[in-house]
């Protein structure tokens, strides 16, 4: 008889992303396909903008999808689709692709006997995963949407696991549950919660998706310390949802930049306004902690117009009054630029850019994160004694 998660064990062995034999065997006993609802979101273009579109599950595409080493989208705009036609602007629940799954459950590195705590329910799949490693009365969960977290309950149970599920704000974890030895984050977060680690037991492992906001989130594996701060390293690409109270606001520069206000600061500037696009995993972490909340757009000079050939216009904001813009030219610095607002934004971007090169221009594999017991956040280069600041 075939296992209900064959196929979907067989992707991931294959390319080499499930190594643990425990979780090879959580995976092979977990059809996937059970957790996928009626309706899925895919990513697509309408009246010339990016939405998702609904698909039924058994559209032959998405049947082919739930085994494959795909994330679908199960939920958008939080359950009101808001795009034109009934389609979604923002997904807000998936069931996440499975290498990535494996990657955060090995990365846990649980023991039989041990408590986990997961943020994020979604569908239920992962935490199907964790019952079926660790058994249903050693995981809780805690899912934000009450839709969303009922789904998963019944889903659950038809498939006869049991597990603790809470309908509330995971950010503040679930204090009478704990403590835990171990917590997995399935939502992105710019900043840890210190729930999370006052709720694990030293030496235990928070696993989350984290990043500063400017750039999509990395995997993060922090170790608990006996003095409650947390400690550990970026590990790989883990696209999530953010925290709901943490993710922007779908918005346009336009919402804030004037480039018309009065009392602009015109002046100039020496570094490179192009520098906020460097594809640079570390640079991209290292410029959204240093200069926090920034926002980017570049527009490149129309093809149209020889005299500007290679040129841009960068414009910086921060969502909250303070914004600049650059102009780049082939020809080098200094560059024009102009600010408005308490924030001297290009200032910021180019003292992050010189202790991110002083620093060696570090990639993301070199960083690591410190969370203290009040929330404060220091990123590091190589080890925690030596941070980018």
């Amino acid at each position: 008889m075939t296992a209900p998660g064959a196929v979907v064990a067989r992707a991931l062995t294959a390319k080499g992303a499930l190594l643990d034999p425990a979780w090879h065997r959580a995976v092979l006993a977990v059809p996937r396909e059970a957790f996928i609802p009626e309706t899925v979101w895919v990513r697509t273009r309408r009246e010339g903008r990016t939405v998702f579109a609904p698909y039924p599950r058994t559209d032959p595409d998405v049947q082919a999808w739930m085994h494959q080493d795909y994330a679908l989208m199960t939920q958008v705009d939080d359950g009101e689709p808001a795009g034109p036609g009934g389609t979604g602007i923002v997904p807000t629940s998936s069931i996440s692709q499975p290498s990535l799954v494996a990657a955060m459950l090995q990365a846990l590195d649980a023991a039989d006997g041990e408590k986990v705590l997961e943020i994020g329910t979604g569908t239920g799949y992962n935490l199907a995963l964790l019952c079926e490693r660790l058994g249903d009365g050693r995981v809780v969960s805690v899912e934000v949407d009450p839709v969303v977290a009922e789904q998963a309950r019944r889903t659950l149970a038809e498939l006869g696991y049991k597990p603790t599920i809470i309908t509330g704000d995971g950010a503040a974890g679930v204090p009478g549950c704990g403590p835990f030895d171990h917590v997995l984050a399935t939502v992105g977060a710019k900043q840890v919660p210190p729930a999370w680690i006052a709720q694990t037991q030293p030496g235990g492992r928070v696993v989350v998706p984290w990043g500063p906001g400017f750039t999509s989130a990395a995997l993060l594996r922090l170790v608990v310390d006996e003095d409650g701060s947390a400690h550990g390293r970026l590990l790989r690409d883990a696209a999530f949802m953010w925290l709901r109270d943490q993710r922007r606001p779908v918005d346009d520069w336009r919402d804030h930049i004037d480039e018309t206000a009065p009392a602009l600061a015109a002046g100039e500037v020496t570094v490179n306004p192009r520098v906020v696009s460097d594809p640079d995993p570390g640079w991209g972490v290292a410029l959204g902690h240093l200069v926090p909340e920034l926002a980017a757009h570049t527009a490149e000079a129309s093809e149209d117009n020889a005299e500007a050939v290679g040129e841009a216009t960068v414009r910086l904001y921060d969502r909250a009054g303070s914004w600049g813009v650059g102009e780049y030219t082939p020809a080098g610095a200094p560059y024009e630029a102009q600010r408005c607002g308490p924030r001297d934004l290009w200032a910021e971007v180019t003292a992050a850019r010189t202790a991110w090169e002083e620093a060696g221009r570090p990639g993301r594999d070199r960083l690591g994160l410190t969370v203290e017991r009040d929330g404060r956040q220091v990123l590091w280069v190589d080890d925690p004694t030596k941070p980018l600041d």
